[in-house]
């Protein structure tokens, strides 16, 4: 079974946006691998507008699943990843003030960097995966930085599935296809939802986990307001 890892970023923004502690990121990430998840992942930038760095120091304590923390290996973000010592680090090419990511490295032009980065976590007993492009040259690439894993970055595939181009796959099929011949665990997120999930596993061989936050959480809101609507009529009659 492919694992799910859920990113509980937009937790944090709800939080922030009423100051106080509702909702209670730790709480959810107890919640979250509860109700069955394999992981939780999260991505703190560093103007810490949804999860701050605090939090990810205080979920070390509370995720007994996997912890995966995603983000650009600048030096703060390293000295975090190597304080919390996670499961796994995803090193996302994030330029500062991103909303969110838009795009995965390139492994040629960076592979020096990401190499020197890669080995410190290696060092350190932190499985490495990386974002990239369903581009096979960018597969390649990292394959030479010494990763363990790829992420594939699935903003593509999602926009050409939503617009009926089935298609739209096939570049992530051949991403994966080649990341096995080289011996690269696969991993994928962005933009993955209830519409599209199984489709895309069908079509990816080899695809160890998935993260997934911004549709998971908007469905999970959506799925359970029929829910909690009924529950407040119930202790209004």
């Amino acid at each position: 079974m492919t694992k799910l890892s859920v990113n509980i970023n937009k937790i944090a923004t709800l939080r922030n946006a009423r100051g106080g502690n509702v909702p209670n990121v730790l709480q959810v990430a107890k919640d979250i691998q509860k109700f069955g998840a394999h992981g939780v992942t999260i991505h703190p930038r560093p103007d810490e507008r949804h999860i701050r760095y605090q939090d990810a120091r205080d979920l070390k304590a509370v995720v007994y699943t996997e912890y995966n923390i995603e983000g650009n290996p600048q030096h703060n973000f390293i000295d975090l990843v190597l304080e919390c010592q996670p499961k796994q680090v995803t090193l996302v090419p994030d330029a500062i003030g991103a909303i969110t990511s838009s795009a995965g490295w390139d492994t040629i032009k960076n592979q020096s960097y990401l190499t020197d980065v890669i080995q410190e976590f290696k060092r350190n007993g932190i499985r490495t995966s990386i974002f990239v492009d369903p581009i096979l040259q960018m597969v390649e690439g990292a394959k030479k930085t010494g990763t363990d894993r790829i992420e594939l970055y699935t903003e593509e595939f999602a926009h050409q599935f939503e617009i009926g181009n089935r298609k739209g796959i096939e570049p992530y099929t051949q991403a994966a296809i080649l990341a096995q011949e080289l011996d690269l665990g696969i991993n994928a997120g962005h933009d993955l939802s209830l519409d599209n999930i199984k489709f895309f596993k069908e079509n990816i061989p080899g695809l160890l986990e998935v993260s997934i936050g911004h549709a998971l959480i908007s469905e999970a809101l959506y799925l359970g307001l029929d829910n909690v609507v009924n529950m407040y009529l119930q202790k209004l009659k």
